[in-house]
């Protein structure tokens, strides 16, 4: 059984209908075909067996399942972690979109050991970003050949997606380093056995800082330091999950632990970002990944399962769930691969709107496919519920869906006036294939950010979702309508494109509505029973 979307097919959507150019399509088709047979033949024979064993914490030290430890070696003797890392730290150099796209596979097969790379690969973007050039050679190489890890170390119990009151100190030690001490929680493969070494990027702040966000600067801290001895970081526990149980979810105690700056003082917010962004963009990939694993776990059951009759896949209302699941995978690519290609200003608008829309896609997407298995969905060894069980965190790490629709109208509306809103939609009416349905639609949106401009500010945030809603399926329209009149599209993504403009796109409407018309409930402070 297929696991992930087809190689060939999303080449041409990068090539055809995306714009990439940064290699031959052949080659693209090349690379995707090799990471889809890592991706079923290495990583999904893991997925189950690693969901049901679950990472192990014992005196502060984490066990993952058997064979990860393999897999991942194998994973990085194959280049994967360094498909878009720099040359001459030993990286592939290519294309980040190329690197996303990558992903996708390997998540399909097995997300909670996909996440592990995504985020080493985080780490080496934020250090060819914001490292100095003795950092990048110290620390990239070891990354990219997978002979260490790297972690993402931003929140505290106290703190959740408020990183302006985060306690971790950072000391200088007098010889140009730092010494961090403070708990951090909800870090992904913060231990692991399976390398040895890992890097953590810590946010902490100066005892001297300024109060808030402003006095946060980032830090990389390794769990063993150059001299192989360990250094202060501990592992104290790790959490008992929905879902990804065999991807380690740590809490991470720094005690006088050795680490250096990274970037400018007082400036790990900024610095962050560039880990963070590359991120949410794996994460919205997340999603996709998970909406086409579960896509086609559902439609080869349906496929088989005869029920009055005949094979429930020719029931249409079952038809109607498969489809809408393709499709909402088919939209959730689009607009996610078109961010990471996007020049930057637009990328800056795209990217909250790409991990919320095609995470809420995902969830839709496998809470479809455990309703296409009926009661067999509902039983774990149908492996229908594993999808909708991992996929669900995707709406919440990497900052909450809520907090990226806020994003999107706080900086991506608000602060420019709309300029790159408008610029946007004004782009997709102007597309010489555009239906009547997806100019209707943009008319919407345009409307929609025009009202949201002026609104009191507790009802433009109440209409926050409802807009990111919108604005991610209108562009995700846009692209669909793209590919269903391109005369070469491949048939199967043309008729989900299809579906996509008649079943998804009409959404756009709702969201509107919601938006305009917020429930005093919504706006008022009056408590809530």
């Amino acid at each position: 059984m297929p696991i992930a979307a087809p190689p060939a097919e999303t080449a041409w959507l990068l090539h055809n209908i995306l714009g990439f150019d940064g290699m031959d399509e052949a080659d693209t088709t090349a690379v995707l075909q090799e990471a889809t047979r890592v991706a079923e033949g290495v990583l999904a024979p893991l997925d189950a067996p690693g969901d049901q064993v679950g990472a192990v914490w014992r005196d502060g030290e984490v066990t993952v399942p058997p064979g990860f430890a393999e897999a991942h070696r194998a994973f990085a003797d194959g280049g994967w972690i360094g498909v878009a890392a720099d040359l001459d730290h030993g990286g592939q150099g290519l294309p980040h979109v190329l690197a996303y796209a990558t992903h996708e596979a390997f998540t399909s097969a097995n997300m909670a050991f996909a996440l592990c790379p995504m985020l080493t690969c985080d780490a080496v973007l934020l250090l060819e970003a914001h490292g100095t050039p003795d950092q990048r050679a110290r620390f990239v190489p070891k990354l990219v050949r997978g002979e260490w890890t790297g972690t993402m170390c931003l929140t505290e119990p106290q703190s959740g997606s408020d990183l302006g009151t985060i306690r971790t100190r950072a000391v200088p030690d007098g010889a140009g380093g730092y010494r961090i001490s403070g708990t951090k929680i909800f870090i992904t493969y913060g231990e692991h056995g399976m390398t040895e070494n890992i890097l953590h990027m810590v946010l902490a702040r100066l005892p001297d800082a300024p109060p808030g966000s402003a006095g946060i600067s980032l830090f990389a801290v390794p769990k063993r330091r150059a001299d192989g001895s360990r250094n202060g970081v501990r592992c104290q526990a790790i959490e008992r999950k929905l879902g990804i149980h065999a991807s380690p979810t740590c809490v991470m105690a720094f005690e006088d632990a050795a680490g250096e700056l990274v970037g400018p003082l007082n400036k790990g917010l900024p610095s962050i970002f560039a880990m963070m962004n590359g991120a949410r963009i794996g994460v919205a990939m997340q999603g996709v990944a998970l909406a086409e694993r579960a896509f086609r776990r559902a439609a080869a059951y349906a496929a088989e399962r005869v029920q009055f009759g005949v094979a429930i896949d020719q029931h249409p209302d079952v038809r109607r769930m498969l489809w809408t699941m393709r499709a909402l995978a088919l939209g959730g690519r689009l607009l996610t691969l078109y961010a990471a290609l996007a020049e930057e200003s637009r990328a800056a608008l795209l990217i909250p709107v790409a991990k919320a829309w095609a995470t809420d896609a995902g969830e839709e997407a496998a809470t479809l496919g455990v309703q296409v298995h009926g009661g067999a969905g509902f039983i774990e060894a149908t492996g229908a519920a594993q999808h909708l069980r991992d996929v669900r965190i995707s709406r919440i790490y990497e900052g909450t869906n809520g907090i990226q629709a806020l994003t999107l109208l706080r900086r991506g509306l608000l602060r420019d006036q709309g300029a790159a809103v408008a610029a946007l939609l004004a782009e997709i009416a102007a597309t010489d294939v555009a239906p009547p349905s997806l100019l209707h639609a943009a008319t919407a949106a345009r409307d929609a950010a025009t009202w949201l401009r002026h609104a009191p500010a507790r009802e433009a945030e109440a209409g926050a979702t409802p807009f990111l809603g919108l604005l991610g399926t209108v562009v995700a329209g846009w692209l669909c309508a793209k590919v269903a009149a391109h005369a070469d599209a491949p048939p199967a993504a043309r008729t989900a494109a299809t579906v996509f403009l008649e079943q998804v796109l009409p959404r756009v409407h709702s969201f509107a509505h919601l938006l305009a018309t917020p429930s005093a409930a919504l706006v008022g402070s009056q408590p809530i029973a």
